[in-house]
């Protein structure tokens, strides 16, 4: 059986290191981008069954870009998203609209504990083969 296979888009390396380290000890294969443009590239091209996803990267919404074009896209559409940020703690976070524009399946904020990290992988992906059956 094929690994569930992760997209990781954060600009932030030591996020991107930590992430990689937690998620592939638990089985997970990782692939990574460091903007929303090599992401939709990634994504394009290694078919992940989830995109972890930064909102500020080389834009201040970058991420928030990209989680858009995903779900205006039949290809990508389905793909889960989890949002990850420290916006809350930067001079940013009155961009950041509360409205139902906004494209993910789930919100975490840095600092992530591993556990809730993986927790919530793994709520989505059970929900997601829950859909399928």
């Amino acid at each position: 059986m094929p690994k569930t296979k992760i997209l990781v888009v954060d600009d932030d390396v030591d996020f991107v290191t930590f992430t990689k380290t937690v998620l592939e000890q638990c089985g997970y294969e990782l692939i990574s981008a460091g903007n929303s443009k090599h992401g939709m590239t990634m994504l394009a091209r290694e078919k992940p069954d989830l995109v972890i996803l930064d909102v500020i990267m080389s834009s201040v919404l970058d991420g928030l870009t990209m989680s858009r074009l995903m779900k205006e896209d039949q290809s990508y559409k389905h793909i889960p998203i989890i949002m990850v940020t420290s916006i809350a703690n930067t001079d940013y976070s009155m961009l950041f609209s509360t409205d139902t524009n906004i494209s993910f399946d789930a919100f975490l904020t840095k600092p992530i504990k591993p556990a809730d990290l993986k927790g919530k992988i793994e709520e989505i992906l059970a929900g997601q083969r829950k859909t399928r059956i």
